[in-house]
Formats: structure tokens, C-alpha cells, sequence
């Protein structure tokens, strides 16, 4: 049994059929001890980084004490990002902190000197303000938010959540902020600089992009979390 947490972020239903089409029996809990006897659990999401501030300290300790058992956990979209310490999206407000880094906006370089370039930017992105408008010293790099179909390239074959998912395989993006790229980065997209696009760390994994859209890359990718978590 699967749990899909749903705190009020969007996009619920239609990882809840996409679970269904590939076999797995789900529940969306309505209190956090309701996850207790599930197999493995799912926090989807779209929209603000505040949205997580539902996700209290009751929902965190259940959650956490489901990965002390082994059961694994799959952050999706802005799921994903609060896996991390937290977001510049929010910046008052603390992620799960499973995974080390925080989150940034895309797409924007700082050139305080003028002696940046947007090539500089995309090999060490800025973490900017939330809402930082375009100035003289700030230069949008892409178009943001970032929406559509992006690719993936496969950082490290030996993550289970990417089990039989090619090299380049197309998946469908909507965000506007990313994840870093650090140890636990499993594959990276580009939209102007590189970004964590799926993430994973034993049982702890997660996907910046949404799985439910992405066709048979997507339903294959939650296909191997619920055997992952058996």
C-alpha cells in the first residue's frame, strides 16, 4: 500500500491514476498515523514552496519514522524540493532536510561586477530573492517558469528509480525552482544551467519533473518505487 499525502499542493489526482494504471494500491491519508502500515510514500506537489508548511511536525515524524523502517519515500515536484534543507522560494521555512543543499530559482545570473557571464551562472547558479525582478545587474538567462519536455541524462545507472529508463528519455517539467547538483543527483536536465532532475539516496528518492505526465518513462519510474518498496 502506497501513501499519497496530500496536503493541499496540487497535483494529487492524477498521481493517484497513475498509481492505479500501473497496479498499486494507494491511500491518501487523512492524519499522519494513517501511514502507518503503508509500504511507501509519496509527497507530490505543485505551486510555492510555503504550500510544505502543511507537512507539520506530526506528518514529518510519521514520515520519518517510516524511512527509519526501510520504507522508501518519493518526493515528486515540490515534493522533491522538500526533501532538501529548504528553498529560496521560502526562505523562513525549513525543508525535511533528508538531502543536503537548498533550492534556487532557474534561470538567473547575478553579475554584481558585470564580470559574469550567463555561461559563468549556468556552471554556478545564484541563488536569488524570491520574486527578483529583472534589473540592470540581473539578467534573466531562460524563460521561466520552465514548462515542458526536457531530457534526462543519467548521472548514475545504478539508481533503482531509474531502472530501464534510457539515457535521454523525455519527461515533462512545470517550475520554476530547482534542487542543486550534488552526490545524490541521479540524472540532470538543462533549461539554461543544469539542475537536479531526479534525485536518490536508498529509500530516499525524488523527481523535479512530474512522472504522472511523463507517458511510459513516467509510469515506469513509479512503477520501480513501488517495487522498491515491495
Amino acid at each position: 500500500m502506497i501513501a499519497l499525502v496530500d496536503y493541499k499542493a496540487g497535483n494529487l489526482t492524477s498521481v493517484k491514476k497513475a498509481l492505479a494504471t500501473i497496479g498499486a494500491a494507494v491511500i491518501v491519508p487523512g492524519a499522519p498515523d494513517e501511514i502507518a502500515d503503508a509500504s511507501g510514500v509519496i509527497v507530490p506537489g505543485v505551486g510555492h514552496f510555503g504550500a510544505t508548511r502543511a507537512l507539520d511536525a506530526p506528518w514529518i515524524e510519521a514520515i520519518l519514522g517510516r524511512i527509519g523502517e526501510g520504507r522508501p519515500l518519493l518526493g515528486i515536484c515540490l515534493g522533491m524540493q522538500w526533501l532538501f534543507e529548504g528553498s529560496d522560494e521560502a526562505p523562513e521555512l525549513p525543508g525535511l532536510g533528508l538531502l543536503s543543499g537548498r533550492c534556487y530559482r532557474l534561470g538567473w545570473s547575478a553579475k554584481p561586477s558585470g564580470e559574469r557571464s550567463p555561461t559563468d551562472a549556468r556552471l554556478k547558479p545564484s541563488r536569488s530573492p524570491v520574486n527578483q525582478a529583472p534589473t540592470p545587474d540581473r539578467d534573466p538567462i531562460v524563460k521561466v517558469p520552465h514548462v515542458g519536455w526536457n531530457s534526462l541524462d543519467i548521472q548514475r545507472s545504478e539508481a533503482s528509480i531509474l531502472e530501464g529508463v534510457p539515457q535521454g528519455a523525455q519527461v515533462y517539467f512545470t517550475h520554476s525552482y530547482v534542487a542543486p547538483i550534488t552526490g545524490d543527483a541521479a540524472a540532470v536536465t538543462e533549461h539554461g544551467e543544469p539542475f537536479a532532475a531526479v534525485v536518490q539516496r536508498g529509500y530516499i528518492a525524488g523527481v523535479q519533473f512530474h512522472p504522472e505526465k511523463s507517458g511510459d518513462v513516467g509510469l515506469r519510474i513509479l512503477r520501480n518505487f513501488v517495487e522498491l518498496a515491495g
